[in-house]
């Protein structure tokens, strides 16, 4: 940047402000704007003898030689070179105003150029140059400052951050169960991690100590854990193979009810066997199933073998109770004795039949069968030789006491007379009621 075509220093010195305000988060009056090419034989002069000088608040500095011609040319020269300078002081003012960089290498810079103005060979306003520069390390001075402590923010920060994962990485080594979701957290924490900056060495090193502790834990409990399931589906695995064997010696069998509660034992200790290996867990199931279809397929082509069995005796007995339903014990019974003595043999002869027809087929038969049977018990009742001769004596009684009472009346005997008449009508009634009972079996 030159300072030929400049604009008014009013809009130079506002730049100046803005910038300082930037850097230092509040509005600080900045000198003024040194000048050098818009007037420089204000700055500086050529001696007769071709001696460059230029002025300053202790007087003129030798700063050169111009010999090559025009004295105004030689002063121009200088004072392009201090437009330079000034240069380098906008580009740190706008390098701080803009927080590019590290405000310490600013400070550096400034302080050199502070250091070199004594010496410089240039021509302009020294003066307010060197007071800009002066303000310029200042304020590079509160950045450094102020970086300083937002370092310090910052490592604090950061300190808290890789404690708080520590704390936390330490918590799942100790309490977690959730294998897969906590050993994704731990890599999630370790990339964290890596990505927090800031954190002096010593306190880094403490704190990734605890952190590779705490992940060696998890580790080992998680290992432990995954050999204790290992071993307990090893052993599951060898009780399985104990109850497969079993499973596929009982596919032959016969005893159908017995088995098929077998088969239910051994699929109650499959289920609390616990998990075998993955790859063999499911090898010896197919093997389980396989022997449990084939044992209850055969006793359900057993089953449908015997229900079809069972119906066609079903019908076979079905038309032996039209046979005994038919049975008259009135007519002949002695001949419906022995019909029904038949039927009751050739029934046991045809064997079972479906267990929902059982009843209703027992049924119809016992109930022919007890018509039979009613007809013969009042066969018996009628003639039982007990009963009848219990009617013979009441009726001798009868004529004994009617015997006796004609006697007493033709011997006019009234009072004997009605005593016999009396115990005749006793006997009389008991007759009656002897009579009756046999009428009535």
């Amino acid at each position: 940047m030159t300072h030929q075509d400049t604009t008014p220093e009013e809009v130079a010195n506002k730049a100046t402000a803005d910038s300082t305000a930037s850097a230092t988060g509040s509005p600080t009056a900045a000198p003024a704007v040194p000048t050098a090419s818009t007037d420089p034989a204000k700055w500086g002069r050529v001696d007769t003898d071709g001696t460059v000088y230029v002025s300053t608040a202790d007087g003129e500095r030798a700063i050169g030689s111009w010999q090559a011609g025009d004295p105004a040319e030689g002063l121009a020269l200088y004072a392009r070179k201090f437009d330079d300078l000034l240069t380098e002081v906008e580009l740190l003012e706008t390098r701080l105003g803009t927080h590019a960089g590290e405000p310490k290498h600013t400070l550096t810079s400034a302080k050199h150029l502070h250091e070199s103005l004594a010496e410089a060979a240039v021509i302009g306003d020294l003066a307010a140059l060197d007071a800009r520069i002066e303000h310029l390390v200042a304020r590079a001075e509160q950045a450094v400052e102020g970086a300083k402590h937002e370092k310090e923010r910052a490592r604090a920060n950061a300190v808290a951050r890789k404690e708080a994962l520590v704390v936390e990485a330490e918590e799942i080594a100790n309490e977690s169960t959730h294998w897969k979701t906590a050993g994704d957290r731990l890599r999630e924490i370790l990339e964290e991690w890596k990505k927090v900056r800031g954190v002096d060495r010593k306190t880094d090193e403490q704190l990734w100590r605890r952190f590779s502790k705490a992940r060696d834990a998890f580790s080992r409990r998680r290992g432990s854990h995954f050999a204790e399931l290992d071993r307990q589906r090893a052993a599951s695995k060898a009780h399985k193979q104990e109850l497969v064997e079993e499973a596929e010696s009982l596919t032959e069998s016969t005893d159908w009810g017995e088995t098929a509660n077998r088969y239910k034992q051994l699929m109650a200790e499959w289920k609390a066997a616990g998990r075998a290996p993955k790859d063999s867990d499911e090898a010896l199931w197919q093997r389980f199933r396989a022997a449990q279809d084939r044992f209850f397929s055969r006793r359900s082509e057993a089953f449908s073998e015997r229900d079809a069995e069972f119906a066609a005796n079903a019908k076979l007995k079905e038309e032996l109770l039209v046979e005994a339903e038919q049975i008259d014990p009135s007519a002949d019974l002695k001949a419906a004795q022995a019909q029904l003595q038949r039927i009751q043999e050739r029934w046991d002869e045809v064997g079972k039949v479906p267990r929902e027809r059982m009843r209703e087929l027992e049924g119809r038969l016992r109930a022919a069968a007890d018509r039979v049977r009613s007809a013969v018990d009042a066969q018996w009742r009628r003639t039982d030789p007990e009963a009848q001769a219990r009617v013979d004596q009441f009726r001798d009684r009868v004529e004994q006491f009617e015997a006796q009472a004609e006697k007493a009346r033709a011997a006019g005997d009234e009072r004997r007379a009605k005593q016999a008449e009396s115990q005749a009508s006793q006997w009389r009634e008991w007759l009656a009621a002897a009579e009756q009972a046999i009428a009535s079996r």
